[in-house]
């Protein structure tokens, strides 16, 4: 289903991505930080449902859609380092640090911290080219 999404987006010179192809890359990415640590609670999905409803301004029906959507993604996407780097690429920094706050919140949503989970968001922000300061930040204002 989303075969020439992901050969555009691992292509090896990437263009920009269109904004809504941008939403669905980085929606997939919560998604695949939530499900690091084998358990995709309802509160990591309603946290991701709520974080794309308010930075993409969607109504209900658009916001469900676009996380079914970023769900199959996900599962169908390549590794976590080529998908990361392929969004690197293609999706501005401000736009990247935006979403490792988001990731953050998704990490936080159930109340625990799992360390799948902390070592994929260090891997990811990583990957995402965000330096370990913004990170840092991004943690502290998702913890507030």
């Amino acid at each position: 289903m989303f075969a020439d999404f992901l050969k555009r987006l691992t292509d090896p010179a990437p263009a920009q991505l269109p904004d809504s192809d941008a939403r669905l890359a980085l929606t997939a990415l919560l998604v695949r930080v939530a499900r690091s640590d084998n358990h995709y609670s309802e509160a990591e999905r309603a946290r991701i449902q709520n974080i794309i409803s308010k930075r993409y301004d969607l109504d209900t029906g658009a916001r469900d859609a676009l996380l079914a959507d970023a769900e199959a993604l996900e599962a169908e996407a390549p590794d976590t380092v080529r998908f990361t780097r392929a969004i690197k690429d293609a999706v501005p920094y401000d736009d990247r640090l935006a979403v490792v706050e988001a990731l953050w919140n998704v990490v936080l949503a159930d109340g625990s911290r799992a360390k799948e989970e902390d070592a994929l968001l260090r891997l990811v922000a990583n990957l995402l080219g965000i330096t370990d300061m913004d990170s840092a930040q991004a943690r502290q204002r998702a913890e507030q």
